[in-house]
């Protein structure tokens, strides 16, 4: 049986995540450092000590072929997809292993570019608003039960 596990720290969609997990019965594991307090009713919380990239580490480190991981970081997507296991964004889209060299890719023109001694001016994310958590929430369930359905 697989479990869904949650690079937590600042995860806009873990109630709806909470919500499809014990609708469906998939035990659910989400982490976090310790600059950010969790709790939950519905699944295990897992506390990382804080440090760079230690949540992202054991993420990647607990998760198991055919999990599903979210997360919106893609380096974490790019171990767990390696392992066998499903990736998913808090915006809903799954990474696979046909877009995750672009994601990467893009990740790192983005990095250097802010890096460069040049002035460099450029947006930001969307503020998130109610209609992403549904869309997150329509997608992540229906991938949810398609693979509860094929146990």
């Amino acid at each position: 049986m697989f479990q869904i596990l949650v690079d937590a720290d600042a995860c806009p969609v873990v109630p709806e995540i909470e919500r499809i997990a014990k609708q469906y019965g998939v035990s659910l594991h989400l982490y976090c450092d310790t600059n950010h307090v969790l709790q939950s009713e519905v699944g295990e919380v897992h506390v990382i000590g804080a440090g760079a990239d230690a949540v992202d580490i054991a993420v990647a480190n607990a998760c198991q072929k055919g999990d599903v991981v979210v997360t919106q970081d893609y380096g974490v997507a790019a171990m767990v997809l390696g392992k066998g296991a499903h990736a998913v964004h808090q915006n809903g889209w799954q990474y696979t292993a046909e877009n995750i060299d672009r994601l990467l890719q893009e990740r790192y023109v983005v990095k250097k570019a802010r890096r460069s001694s040049k002035k460099t001016h450029l947006k930001g994310p969307r503020k998130r608003t109610a209609e992403n958590d549904e869309r997150f929430a329509e997608k992540f369930e229906r991938l949810i039960r398609l693979l509860v359905e094929a146990r």
